[in-house]
């Protein structure tokens, strides 16, 4: 994985370009950071449909059953151009593994856009809504990594997304011969346990291939198994149940105090008192001083670079 980028989808007024409606540019440390770790394709769907920079705000407004995009004031309609350059935009897209989304944006907002019943100077209604640019994003790339800048500041948040798309951007790039396979799912196996372990053994159903299926066969059922994997984060539980599992290697090797040093820090995680690294850390020093090889190869201990592992938590 040393050498691999995700290639991430981003919106262009995020750390590129100041091309938001105010002519402004919305700063990300996060994004800043992620510019030497992945490679991003930019776009800023408001100016591909032509509106300038500044320009009049724009919003999504409720007209019956249909949710439109309008101008703010003068209620010029962009609906039927910004679905049109959407679909194309991202059917014409190939080897993505992931988005980052402008939050809240008419155009680009996954969730929580404001929806009005009017244009106008008017509050917004209670229901949210999603931005059209967004809506056709998720419609053929749900399965990938998505997320918004504002949402990347949580730290779970933020280390699903990255463990997400660099797994996906490994897995994309993997040869497609059985042997590397078997590989990627052995070195996998305590990362997907900590996912989903039902998921887990279903996979390496895929991957023994009873069936005799082609070599294009197993890796497109993997594939579609490996989206399932990665449907929802791993959480505090599954995570304790692999620390555990990786801890019997070292048990007998441990005196009482290390021991004991290692179960109050599992106690902390679980009482959310500390992040995952802390203890993954301690597990870590023991896989260097008693070498254990299988270990070794486990991506549950660094699932993306460690150095984005520097980027601060907002506390959210």
């Amino acid at each position: 994985m040393q050498n691999i980028k995700p290639r991430i989808v981003l919106s262009k007024c995020v750390n590129y370009e100041a091309c938001r409606y105010n002519g402004l540019m919305v700063n990300s440390p996060i994004v800043e950071k992620l510019k030497e770790y992945v490679e991003f394709i930019t776009v800023c769907p408001e100016v591909e449909i032509g509106l300038p920079i500044p320009r009049e705000s724009i919003r999504l407004m409720k007209d019956g059953d249909e949710v439109r995009l309008v101008k703010s004031m003068s209620g010029e309609d962009f609906t039927e151009k910004m679905v049109s350059f959407s679909r194309k935009f991202v059917g014409d897209l190939t080897d993505i593994d992931g988005f980052i989304l402008k939050s809240r944006s008419p155009s680009c907002g996954m969730k929580d856009v404001k929806l009005y019943s009017g244009i106008g100077k008017i509050p917004a209604i209670s229901t949210k809504s999603v931005g059209l640019f967004a809506q056709e994003v998720i419609n053929s790339y749900g399965h990938l990594g998505i997320e918004d800048e504002g949402r990347l500041t949580n730290l779970q948040l933020r280390e699903h997304f990255l463990t997400k798309i660099y797994t996906l951007a490994e897995f994309r790039h993997l040869p497609r011969t059985m042997k590397d396979l078997v590989d990627f799912h052995a070195s996998n196996k305590y990362l997907f346990m900590a996912y989903n372990q039902a998921k887990l053994k279903e996979a390496g159903k895929i991957v023994a291939n009873h069936e005799k299926l082609t070599v294009a066969q197993v890796f497109a059922q993997y594939q579609a198994k490996l989206y399932q994997i990665f449907q929802k984060g791993a959480n505090i539980t599954t995570n304790i149940n692999v620390l555990m599992h990786i801890f019997g290697y070292f048990s007998k090797e441990l005196n009482s105090d290390e021991k004991a040093h290692f179960l109050e820090q599992l106690d902390l995680f679980r009482q959310k008192k500390i992040p995952l690294i802390v203890v993954v850390t301690v597990l870590n020093s023991w896989l260097m001083r008693f070498k254990q090889p299988y270990l070794a190869k486990q991506r549950y201990f660094n699932p993306f670079p460690k150095e984005l592992m520097s980027i601060s938590d907002s506390g959210k």
